[in-house]
């Protein structure tokens, strides 16, 4: 991070000794660390602030991490959130992703992995920000693709997608190819980052992810089906009627 100001943190954690000791990595790191153990003084201090990214814990008192995050998304405070919780079942993930988190680790995970993580949200965020000129628009059937807004558009209408999920939409629409359940995870989470029960784990959370994908299409269009399922495989995007 030499030669530009550091990268702002919000830290929202009510475990103490943890808090402490990751804020000072962070710090040691080269981030500017702001640090709540209240999810509610969190609540009424980050929209003056000029945070870059919010790291949550899940299960605080008075507020759950991802009641927070609601409650922020509610005062028009779009900071992307990566949740560092001990909850790691799939349905906590499921549901911190279904509300636009940029990405969501195990405390079990090293602070190396952690560090990895904070940087692609970071650099994610920062995309829109390094493109130059005008929007690289392009279209693939009826489906539009902004890559300097992550916008995605169907028939001529908006498709609200999260970051992520305007990702593996774009992946899937211009590989021109089959991609499997791993490629659309590591697309999504990090090459080999491992999730869900057991080695295959990932599997559950990318049908749930496709499935959201699928909803929020079908919002805009009930006939959608350009996502076909490659059984046992992944998913391709493809032109003619998909079967689930």
């Amino acid at each position: 991070m030499t030669g530009k100001s550091p990268n702002r943190l919000v830290l929202v954690d009510d475990d103490e000794f943890l808090r402490e000791v990751l804020a000072g990595n962070l710090a040691q790191a080269g981030y500017e660390v702001q640090s709540f153990s209240d999810p509610l003084l969190a609540l009424e201090a980050i929209p003056g602030g000029q945070a870059e990214l919010l790291i949550l814990d899940w299960k605080m008192p008075g507020m759950s991490g991802l009641e927070l995050l609601q409650a922020l998304r509610g005062r028009g405070v779009a900071t992307p959130a990566l949740f560092f919780t001990s909850h790691n079942d799939t349905i906590y993930e499921e549901a911190a992703l279904a509300l636009g988190a940029a990405d969501f680790v195990d405390k079990t995970r090293s602070f190396a992995i952690l560090e990895r993580r904070i940087s692609m949200a970071l650099n994610h965020n920062e995309e829109p920000r390094r493109e130059a000129g005008p929007p690289g628009e392009h279209s693939v059937g009826a489906l539009s693709l902004n890559p300097a807004s992550h916008a995605a558009t169907w028939q001529g209408r908006p498709v609200e997608l999260t970051f992520g999920e305007y990702r593996v939409v774009e992946l899937l629409a211009t590989s021109g190819r089959d991609l499997s359940y791993r490629e659309i995870y590591d697309a999504l989470r990090g090459e080999n980052f491992i999730a869900g029960e057991g080695p295959d784990g990932y599997r559950a959370n990318v049908r749930a992810l496709i499935k959201r994908i699928r909803e929020k299409f079908l919002a805009v269009d009930p006939a959608f089906a350009a996502i076909a399922n490659y059984p046992g495989f992944g998913y391709r995007w493809a032109s003619e009627t998909a079967d689930a």
